[in-house]
């Protein structure tokens, strides 16, 4: 998959912000997708006890979203967790496995915000602005903005609105579930992509891409910390 090199993620943080700002002016929240898709890559990383990132990327395929292609990317933390910067120390990780990826997704979804952050450009943000793929942030908890109580059935959402404007949708994906914080990532509006994610939750809360991410990063976290203990 063609990832474009936009900048160094090794910087400061008071110049990390300054680029943050910078690269979220250029965050597109609107772009068509595939009346069906047929691609669809799930993203997530896990952090070792050695402070090492684990980045997976799974491409599930319609019409039963079943795992095609799977490929990840560990390196050390391009710098230290600073609140509101986590993309910085995840992006490239995730960008190194992007670049692994055979297939072409149709679409990305990514475990965390997109332009839900308090400086517009969280996670999946970040990300689809180096590949220029329609990319979908899908967050399992809240990381800024205000929104009224979902409902408790599938397919119910609230608006989360930060600074007076929406930012995202607070989505509940099954019955009985918590919801999950859907935000445009890049090149997507930001309904379309709710639905999308509603679409591919088929059996649990979480889209069934980001689901087969999230066990493959924390199984190789996992492992590199038994590597770790027996060393």
């Amino acid at each position: 998959m063609r990832v474009a090199t936009l900048h160094p993620f090794d910087l400061p943080p008071k110049d990390a912000v300054r680029l943050q700002s910078w690269l979220a002016s250029r965050v597109v929240a609107r772009g068509p997708l595939p009346r069906r898709l047929r691609l669809v890559a799930g993203l997530d990383c896990a952090v070792d006890r050695a402070g090492h990132v684990h980045g997976a990327v799974v491409v599930c395929a319609a019409p039963d979203w079943h795992v095609v292609e799977t490929v990840h990317a560990s390196a050390p933390a391009p710098m230290p967790y600073v609140p509101g910067l986590l993309s910085f120390r995840e992006a490239p990780i995730l960008l190194e496995a992007l670049r692994r990826v055979r297939s072409g997704p149709d679409l990305l979804l990514v475990d965390g915000h997109g332009v839900a952050h308090p400086r517009g450009l969280g996670l999946a943000a970040h990300v689809g602005l180096h590949v220029e793929v329609p990319t979908v942030g899908v967050a399992k908890s809240l990381l800024c903005g205000e929104h009224e109580r979902p409902g408790r059935a599938r397919g119910d959402w609230r608006g989360l609105v930060l600074r007076g404007r929406r930012v995202g949708l607070v989505l509940t994906t099954r019955d009985g579930v918590r919801p999950v914080y859907v935000s445009v990532g890049h090149r997507v509006a930001l309904f379309p992509a709710a639905r999308r994610v509603l679409q591919l939750a088929t059996r649990y809360r979480l889209p069934e891409p980001i689901r087969h991410a999230d066990a493959l990063s924390r199984r190789l976290a996992r492992e590199a910390d038994r590597t770790l203990a027996r060393r």
